[in-house]
């Protein structure tokens, strides 16, 4: 009878060490420790309430042109997961001391129409690989929020014509557009680290992979608007930028990939937060979450499509789309 016993928790010991990533944490015989979450970064870019011009389309047609004004409000940033730093978020605007989320609203959409559009920006690539390449992961990335089943988003891809985007990087001072509405959202291109230094002072760029900015519609006095009462600031665009001192990969393990990173980006694009804890194996340092998911704050391997928490996370703000 021991030894029956015997034979039965050595059995179960190993079958809980042999856990694998797709469980909501790798045991191992080691121990872990949990990697606390930061405050938000609090950075003063001064003003940046900005007028930008609107054309209001009805039926097809160009009924008027009106102004609008609108303000950069947050980023929030993927991490390598090389260090203890995990992604966070970054205001730039102070709207007192109970921050507010921020989200699409039905109807008020700066291209007249509730489908979700985005572009990609080919004038700043990778140095690591074609443009063509990189172009396809970031596709595959919107297309997997696209497949989710619980909304309808009619996500539309807006042809590269070659105009320049990128309102953030003009406001930090980099070559960039000035601020007009490309899509609701953009992927704006590859940037070099100082760029991501001034996001996370003073050395942002040696563990952000990828951020993505909010801008939101504010009234004449500059205060963000909640035009359909839900306790959220109203989402006029979003622009994604990915650091180009990593190496970056398509479906390479040794590199940082593309899609992943452009599929946890997208996800702050339409929305989603970052979620679950981070843990580090103190023997060998390696990284786990739990749960593992796409909008996991580190990054930590190759994860191409949504589980479930990143399901019910889209769910939760695009199920009911757009009778909100």
């Amino acid at each position: 009878m021991k030894t029956k016993f015997l034979t039965l928790t050595v059995l179960t010991l190993l079958l809980f060490a042999c856990q694998t990533e797709s469980d909501d944490v790798f045991i191992e015989e080691s121990a872990l420790k949990e990697i606390p979450v930061k405050a938000p970064i609090y950075v003063d870019l001064g003003n940046t309430v900005q007028s930008i011009s609107v054309n209001t389309i009805e039926n097809d047609l160009l009924k008027s042109t009106e102004t609008r004004k609108v303000a950069l409000y947050m980023a929030e940033y993927l991490s390598t997961g090389d260090t203890d730093e995990m992604g966070n978020i970054v205001y730039f605007m102070n709207v007192g001391n109970k921050q507010l989320g921020a989200d699409f609203v039905p109807g008020v959409a700066l291209d007249g129409s509730d489908d979700v559009s985005y572009y990609v920006d080919d004038n700043r690539p990778t140095v690591a690989m074609d443009v063509s390449i990189s172009n396809a992961a970031i596709d595959r990335g919107m297309a997997t929020w696209e497949g989710v089943n619980c909304s309808e988003l009619g996500m539309t891809e807006l042809p590269f014509d070659g105009r320049p985007t990128g309102g953030v990087a003009a406001i930090l001072g980099f070559e960039g557009s000035t601020l007009d509405y490309v899509s609701d959202v953009v992927h704006a291109g590859w940037m070099p680290g100082l760029f991501f230094d001034i996001i996370a002072p003073p050395d942002g760029s040696t563990f952000i992979l990828g951020v993505t900015f909010t801008f939101i519609f504010v009234d004449g006095g500059g205060v963000p608007t909640d035009i359909d009462n839900n306790g959220k600031n109203d989402v006029a665009w979003r622009e994604i930028y990915y650091n180009d001192v990593f190496p970056w990969g398509d479906g390479n393990e040794f590199a940082y990939d593309v899609e992943t990173v452009a599929l946890h980006e997208a996800g702050h694009g339409l929305s989603q937060g970052h979620f679950g804890k981070a843990f580090r194996t103190v023997k060998n340092w390696k990284l786990h979450f739990s749960p593992r998911a796409v909008m996991n704050a580190g990054y930590s391997g190759i994860q191409t499509s949504i589980g479930k928490t990143d399901n019910a996370g889209h769910c939760s703000n695009w199920a009911q789309w757009p009778k909100k």
